[in-house]
């Protein structure tokens, strides 16, 4: 199978390894991956905080770069979820018919990682193998706007030589919520402590998600206190095979 990978632009920009993990996976079950140059964002940023209007070029773009692929890749929970919930409207909004025609053609080709491995291909068993112990930390967008459920855990499972811990109040948010964080940096701050506390509990080495964006705001304050855990996106677990036993993650 051609499938195409919408990156993310924050990955893209912070975070290509996870890109590359998705590749390697991919890959390994036999699947060509493609990767559209002329992709940018997904707009959630810009309608996410109030500018609607700024989100319309970002929407059509996307159409336009992914509108003739069979399936799309997207290693971000909360970019497909933005896809998913807000392009229909996005399109109705602008009063483009032929936008809105596209949107609805190209939406049920849309699949968030784990989804597509699990739900499109029927893989839960990638051929990982990942001798460290790791949580997993069940972002807002893939929890209750996806709805991915066990996904990300059953994926997990079966990774040869991992050690699973559950994380305590697993459903609850880090406090991220993109630039909520920065209006709202107390309630944030806060919620990210609580969410800490949890994470501390479990003595994992490793806290991964379906989202670098939780992941990223996780370690930063794992960082500022001097904590050894690490966090790493679900892909990039996923991606490591027999030279992760040597200690290297691939």
């Amino acid at each position: 199978m051609r499938i195409a990978l919408f990156i993310a632009c924050y990955n893209d920009t912070l975070f290509p390894e996870t890109g590359i993990a998705v590749v390697r996976v991919l890959e390994r079950l036999g699947h060509t991956v493609e990767f559209p140059a002329a992709q940018t964002c997904c707009g959630q940023m810009h309608y996410n905080t109030g500018y609607q209007a700024e989100a319309v070029p970002l929407v059509r773009r996307f159409v336009e770069v992914f509108r003739e692929c069979d399936v799309v890749c997207v290693p971000s929970s909360s970019c497909v979820a933005m896809i998913r919930e807000h392009y229909e409207k996005i399109a109705v909004a602008s009063g483009d018919k032929l936008l809105q025609s596209e949107v609805a053609t190209l939406l049920p080709r849309i699949y968030e990682f784990t989804e597509l491995l699990v739900h499109r291909l029927g893989v839960e068993d990638v051929g990982a193998v990942y001798p460290h112990r790791v949580t997993y930390h069940a972002s807002c967008h893939s929890l209750r706007s996806l709805h991915v459920g066990n996904l990300p855990m059953r994926l997990l499972k079966n990774v040869r030589d991992i050690e699973l811990v559950r994380l305590e109040r697993v459903e609850q948010c880090c406090g991220f919520g993109g630039t909520f964080a920065i209006k709202n940096a107390d309630v944030s701050s806060a919620m990210l402590e609580e969410k800490l506390q949890c994470l501390k509990k479990t003595k994992a080495e490793i806290c991964t998600a379906c989202d670098n964006s939780c992941l990223m705001h996780l370690q930063g304050a794992l960082h500022r206190q001097r904590e050894t855990m690490r966090t790493l996106h679900i892909a990039q677990i996923l991606a490591s095979e027999e030279a992760a036993a040597t200690g290297k993650d691939r």
